[in-house]
């Protein structure tokens, strides 16, 4: 260790740790400025935190975790923390990722264990405590869309073209604020839910952007992975197992085909701000390794909006202004 950053890092874990001996590994990075490292003690294995408080605020990781672990949802225990200097010791949930272990055999199994565990997310009365998935907020990802993609593209819209995207977001961010509203993690996938040894439960991590808002938001995350596709049939059954799940008070207001409605309206906000972001995490942020996934999302955007009649104008948009430089740009996905 040379650099100012992990002089900090070493003199914080000789203080947490004794001073007792310790190695310490750095993980592969993520999409954000946080940056992992495992750290071996005394015969134990903890994960390490880095987040620079100029670049990432640890305090809304903290507060969630307690909050999450306080109504039994299985978050890594906070072994130390320094918020001020931007770092955190955390229970080593090891590597085991759910995506590294899903197939056409595997993945019923694992994703009715989560799906059990969103239910119970949701089932926890979070008032007060995490923010509103706003309708500003949802505007705001959508319009990563045509600040991101759009000029990636050289697509200019023209003044009808902007309406038209205006009053498209619109819609879909009101459906989202008439669904109703839980406990979203807002990254609920594959990358996000680990395996852990002797246990039943599904770890969760990255949860430190959770909200309030609707209630299809995480089924969406992990159906519709930005980062793996699965049959449409087999996504449509996930989503009849899901929707069987919830309370029946919700059941009782919304019909199956409702919430299906619902899902595919999230799935399209969804879908349209991660086109943006995979964009900006390279254009801005150098990040070239979201660019392969971006022919998927697109493909899902595609798919989710076809029986939508109310959003054929905006689609037409998408195909012919959008996608021919899309596909020059960034290349086609082939259905698997």
């Amino acid at each position: 260790m040379n650099t100012q950053r992990e002089q900090l890092i070493q003199a914080w874990l000789n203080s947490v740790l004794n001073n007792e001996p310790f190695n310490i590994h750095f993980l592969a990075g993520d999409a954000s400025f946080r940056r992992y490292a495992r750290v071996q003690h005394a015969g134990q294995t903890y994960m390490l935190m880095d987040a620079p408080p100029e670049k990432e605020d640890c305090h809304p990781f903290v507060q969630i975790d307690h909050f999450f672990a306080d109504h039994g949802v299985r978050v890594p225990k906070i072994i130390a923390e320094d918020l001020t200097q931007g770092f955190l010791l955390l229970e080593d949930f090891g590597d085991v990722l759910l995506s590294t272990l899903l197939n056409n055999d595997t993945v019923d199994h694992y994703y009715l264990q989560a799906f059990k565990q969103l239910v119970e997310l949701q089932r926890i009365d979070a008032t007060g405590v995490l923010p509103a998935y706003s309708h500003e907020k949802l505007m705001q990802e959508m319009q990563l869309f045509t600040d991101w993609l759009l000029p990636a593209l050289n697509v200019k819209p023209t003044v009808e073209e902007n309406a038209l995207i205006e009053n498209t977001f619109k819609t879909l961010a009101n459906n989202a604020i008439s669904q109703p509203q839980v406990i979203v993690h807002r990254d609920f996938h594959s990358r996000n839910l680990m395996v852990l040894q002797n246990e039943t439960d599904l770890g969760v991590i990255d949860f430190q952007d959770a909200v309030i808002g609707a209630y299809t938001y995480d089924l969406i995350s992990i159906t519709r992975d930005a980062y793996v596709q699965w049959q449409p049939a087999l996504v449509n059954a996930w989503f009849e197992q899901f929707y069987g799940l919830l309370p029946t008070s919700i059941k009782s207001e919304i019909s199956l085909e409702q919430f299906k409605r619902d899902a595919d309206y999230m799935a399209i906000q969804r879908h349209l701000k991660i086109l943006g972001i995979f964009v900006r995490l390279f254009e801005r942020d150098g990040k070239s390794g979201y660019l392969k996934d971006l022919p998927r999302v697109m493909w899902y955007l595609l798919e989710e909006s076809k029986a939508y009649p109310e959003l054929n104008d905006f689609m037409a948009f998408v195909n012919t202004r959008v996608l021919p430089e899309f596909n020059t740009k960034y290349g086609t996905y082939t259905v698997v």
